[in-house]
């Protein structure tokens, strides 16, 4: 009788556990299509007071992900197809996905650059700037790559908001900065002869003195002999 009893409670169990999983894919899933991203803490908020395990949200995440029906970002945070199929096209989509995946960054480098027409060579990662560690992300939305900068230079960006989401971004010159701060620099690039913007196929026919002077004073927080020899450079083109 024992037995029976516990095989009872254990088919009990299971239909619970299928009950619960078909209502949260149902309610819940459809709930999270208005949100940026989400974890498991915004599932628990969502069930209310409902005594959910850990592991049965998991589970549910899981099927969900394998349906296709949610896209993981990174360890923990999620985003649904649906709203990835509403926003996917928006100009400010993968901008918002950075800084999601590491909220203390700003976007610089290629990404700007090449949104701003300096780089058009190819298509490059959506590249950022961090005071943490360098890290790459690869995920349904594409390639995240973060620079760790020290301190001092971590400026030189504006925010802006999108979806509730803040977006910081660098200027262009503090994006070509960054650039070629993170580049190697090779002797022979000393040269008098050698043509940088050239070479780089850098489009730098908009940058005026005022741009000059700006990446100068990032130059000089800097304290590099290396970005003092690409500057001087880069005042030739």
């Amino acid at each position: 009788k024992r037995f029976k009893l516990l095989q009872f409670q254990h088919s009990y169990r299971i239909i619970d556990i299928k009950c619960l999983l078909s209502y949260m894919k149902s309610t819940i899933l459809s709930s999270l299509d208005s949100f940026p991203y989400f974890t498991i803490e915004a599932v628990k908020q969502l069930l209310d007071d409902e005594p959910v395990a850990v592991g049965t949200i998991q589970t549910a995440l899981y099927r969900w992900m394998k349906a296709g029906n949610v896209y993981q970002l990174k360890k923990g945070v999620y985003m649904t197809r649906r709203f990835f199929e509403l926003h996917r096209v928006d100009t400010d989509f993968a901008p918002m996905i950075s800084a999601i995946l590491i909220p203390q960054s700003y976007l610089s480098m290629e990404y700007i650059l090449q949104r701003n027409a300096v780089l058009t060579e190819m298509t490059y990662p959506v590249s950022a700037v961090t005071l943490k560690q360098t890290r790459v992300f690869e995920n349904k939305m594409g390639t995240f790559t973060y620079r760790n900068i020290k301190s001092d230079l971590y400026q030189g960006f504006t925010i802006t908001e999108y979806l509730g989401i803040s977006i910081a971004q660098a200027t262009v010159v503090k994006a070509l900065f960054d650039f070629l701060y993170f580049r190697p620099w090779k002797s022979g690039r000393r040269l008098a002869s050698y043509d940088m913007a050239e070479d780089l196929r850098l489009n730098l026919e908009d940058f005026s003195e005022k741009d000059y002077d700006e990446f100068a004073t990032f130059v000089e927080i800097s304290n590099s002999k290396k970005m003092e020899q690409i500057l001087k450079n880069l005042r030739k083109t």
